[in-house]
């Protein structure tokens, strides 16, 4: 089952296509057809006989009648994929396209970035794939916050990747994030605590301003402490109660987790501030929306 840090990455691509084009070209130095038509594609393939083999997550580059260029993004945080796998990825895209695809794994462990980064032999005579990884040593150590909210993708990636060894890098990252605009700085806070190590994630809770509400994620607490200052100000419980009940939403749906409508219907109904707050809580590590809720006693509220 993908993990939390590897859920996180592929919404930081899927939300903002381009970046895996910037780190191609900034990073490692590839050269990719210069057009701003970028989308994401179905991650499945198919092949002979009958299986299909899905990837993380496909770009294509170019308008969909004359696609220029396909990158396939892979979140590798161990050695558990066969490599030829990837190399069966990008000769089915190329089947499917007709254009050239590079494939980019990125990997947060060191170790796991050396053994991907290998030449993959796929057993068809000629055909070497080399793909393209991004591991910590190529992810810059940003400790200046004007760079960091320049590039929020890019200082998100280094806390993840340099963040246990570089506390700057985490005080960069946060400063950052009040430079951001509208609502990116949840978005941000979210993506940094799913995808840090459990120690980059204290120290997160340690910089930001506390509150007394029992919630550990940043974008959780953000929208919390909105929700009690507009509570203040209208001077009303429930009000407090739907602003808990709508960030107990917004967590489910920026993890990526779809929300039937009985159980959105049940926590929007809900006036509890306690038992929403333990929903809340919950919501940033359920693993699915149907885990947010407890035992039999809870169920009875």
């Amino acid at each position: 089952m993908p993990s939390p840090q590897h859920d996180a990455l592929i919404r930081l691509f899927r939300d903002r296509p381009e970046l895996a084009v910037e780190l191609l070209h900034d990073l490692l130095g590839q050269n990719l057809p210069a057009t701003p038509l970028i989308r994401p594609e179905n991650t499945t393939f198919n092949t002979r006989p009958s299986d299909d083999i899905e990837a993380d997550l496909v770009l294509v580059l170019g308008p969909p009648q004359a696609p220029a260029h396909a990158i396939i993004v892979e979140i590798q945080q161990d050695k558990s994929k066969d490599p030829r796998q990837l190399a069966r990825y990008a000769a089915a895209l190329w089947l499917q396209l007709r254009c050239d695809v590079t494939v980019l794994v990125v990997c947060p462990d060191v170790k796991t970035a050396v053994h991907y980064a290998q030449p993959i032999d796929s057993g068809l005579t000629g055909y070497r794939l080399q793909a393209r990884v991004l591991g910590p040593d190529d992810i810059p150590v940003i400790t200046d916050p004007q760079q960091a909210a320049a590039q929020p993708e890019l200082a998100t990636l280094a806390v993840m990747m340099h963040g246990r060894r570089e506390r700057k890098v985490v005080e960069a990252f946060t400063t950052a994030l009040a430079d951001l605009p509208g609502d990116h700085a949840p978005k941000y806070y979210e993506y940094a605590f799913s995808m840090a190590a459990p120690e980059v994630r204290i120290l997160l809770e340690e910089i930001m301003t506390s509150t007394d509400w029992p919630v550990y994620s940043p974008f959780a607490r953000e929208h919390y402490g909105r929700g009690v200052e507009e509570g203040k100000t209208v001077g009303k419980a429930e009000g407090r109660a739907e602003e808990a009940a709508r960030m107990v939403l917004v967590v489910l749906e920026a993890r990526g987790l779809a929300v039937p409508d009985e159980i959105r219907a049940r926590i929007t109904a809900c006036t509890d501030l306690a038992q929403l707050e333990a929903w809340a809580s919950r919501a940033v590590t359920a693993p699915t929306v149907h885990d947010l809720f407890g035992d039999t006693g809870e169920e009875a509220r």
